[in-house]
């Protein structure tokens, strides 16, 4: 009678074990795919100008606006979920280490915090600059016309602390239909102005980039100073929308702005040249290619 119900459960505990391991596999590829590669990316070319093939260097940090927190510092959204409109209100807060509302900031480009905006599709691209409340609340208003998820990217500097930029996101529903990244491009024309984009940018150094503006087919001279500067660039990398810190260099109001732009790993990425001039601030959008760097 043993050996009978030994013979029997031989081909169970098999076919059990056959469904064990499957099911092991089925769990390793989801998670695999959860956690994917940009949740691991590095930033060894961020803007603390470590190398990326420095062996002997720390691990390096993932790149900024993938997180929400980041050494003890936290963006919360007041909602995560919004109704579409012109002009939503938005308001949020960061937290410190301490788990109070943040209220002291250095100035950054003439302000405290920079907000920038986006759609997952790299459309919509709003830079704006909230308002703060004695409390540490910051409030604005956003263009938030086509439903979709949105990324929020929070850029400031702790008083006496160094740069963080933290990202949350905010969801417009509706039916959301991603519109393709454009081909890279090294022209854009927006507002009637053509401005030019010269340079390559490698992944794992400072790289340099041009921008050329004109009007009517004549060079712009007369730039005038936005946030500090003669443009302001900010840099999204398509796949994940991690966000690059990007320095505008010193020089003269146009017709060229130069910047020094870290990607920390190579891909497609969005640029987008915010400009004033008559007043007016514009803004011109690129996409390009970065290059891997050598080993």
């Amino acid at each position: 009678m043993n050996s009978e119900r030994q013979e029997l459960d031989a081909p169970t505990k098999l076919v059990g074990f056959v469904v064990g391991i499957a099911f092991l596999f089925l769990a390793a590829l989801f998670v695999g795919d959860k956690i994917g590669p940009d949740a691991q990316a590095t930033a060894a070319a961020s803007h603390t100008g470590h190398d990326a093939h420095d062996e002997t260097a720390a691990p390096a940090a993932v790149p900024a606006g993938l997180q929400a927190t980041q050494d003890g510092y936290t963006l919360s959204l007041d909602r995560s979920v919004t109704e579409s409109g012109p002009e939503v209100p938005v308001a949020f807060t960061i937290s410190g280490p301490d788990g109070a509302a943040l209220i002291d900031y250095d100035v950054m480009h003439t302000e405290e915090l920079h907000l920038i905006v986006v759609r997952r599709d790299l459309t919509d691209f709003q830079h704006v600059h909230p308002t703060r409340n004695a409390s540490g609340t910051w409030s604005t208003a956003l263009d938030l016309t086509r439903p979709g998820p949105y990324r929020l990217f929070a850029d400031f500097t702790p008083a006496g602390g160094e740069n963080i930029t933290l990202g949350a996101e905010l969801t417009v529903p509706g039916d959301y239909r991603p519109q393709p990244l454009s081909t890279p491009n090294v022209t854009s024309r927006v507002d009637g102005y053509d401005v030019t984009l010269a340079g390559a940018v490698t992944a794992g150094t400072n790289s340099t980039v041009s921008l050329t503006i004109e009007q009517d087919g004549r060079e712009v001279t007369d730039l005038e100073p936005y946030l500090g500067a003669y443009g302001h660039l900010v840099a999204l990398r398509a796949d994940d929308l991690a966000y690059l810190h990007v320095h505008p260099e010193d020089g003269p109001p146009g017709p060229t702005v130069d910047f020094t732009v870290s990607a920390p790993t190579a891909g497609t990425y969005a640029l987008y040249l915010d400009f004033q001039h008559g007043g007016v601030v514009h803004t011109a959008e690129f996409t390009i290619e970065v290059q891997e760097g050598q080993a």
